[in-house]
């Protein structure tokens, strides 16, 4: 006997995976949307495509991060809540992160988005503008700690260049 509703959602799962990498927890949901697809089929169709390689959250995980950083600078609680939206679990995400911040320095990684601000903006000459730019590092998922350190620095540079 053919099992067609397994068959269409092995299918299904193989064309959404071709279009992007995608974690369990988000293709159990994209396959859930199809009226034909069950609890049950779904599970056996994940559990197939695991089995395979076609998923892994761990993978997933580690490679979504590394791409953020490749294309944006940015810190460890921003990548946080973005792998968390990904609906991954807390220690999936927790060693991701770990591994990509043994390979990118978060230092250098804030120095790039204050390059890339100062660039568009120039150096901050007020508090103001001081104010905004820890803002938008924090925005970006810098630790607190590292913005204020950073942003003083800007300060006393530009100081000592108007001197």
């Amino acid at each position: 006997m053919e099992d067609k509703p397994y068959e269409k959602t092995l299918a299904r799962a193989f064309n959404l995976l071709s279009a992007k990498p995608r974690s369990v927890a988000e293709l159990r949901e994209r396959l859930l949307e199809k009226a034909w697809a069950d609890e049950g089929t779904v599970t056996r169709v994940i559990a197939r495509l695991q089995e395979l390689g076609y998923l892994n959250d761990e993978q997933y995980a580690e490679q979504y991060a590394n791409s953020r950083l490749a294309t944006k600078p940015l810190g460890r609680s921003r990548l946080r809540r973005d792998l968390q939206r990904k609906k991954l679990s807390s220690t999936v995400i927790n060693q991701a992160l770990e591994e990509v911040f043994t390979e990118h320095d978060e230092g250098a990684l804030i120095d790039q988005a204050i390059a890339k601000r100062t660039r568009l903006r120039g150096n901050p000459t007020s508090r103001e503008e001081a104010k905004k730019l820890m803002d938008h590092l924090l925005r970006l998922g810098f630790r607190y700690d590292l913005v204020i350190r950073k942003v003083r620095e800007i300060g006393k540079l530009s100081e000592e260049i108007e001197e």
